[in-house]
């Protein structure tokens, strides 16, 4: 076992941090999918 793995700097879950993640970054892509959408239909 190497130093890193005895003086953890961290002990969070590593899954709810890639959850957060995710749901951030599916987030903003979804809200920038609603504007562009939003201003084709106002563009007709």
């Amino acid at each position: 076992m190497n130093q890193f793995e005895k003086d953890v700097q961290s002990k969070r879950n590593d899954f709810s941090d890639s959850i957060v993640g995710f749901v951030v970054s599916f987030g903003f892509f979804a809200t920038m999918f609603i504007i562009a959408t939003v201003i084709e239909v106002l563009g007709r």
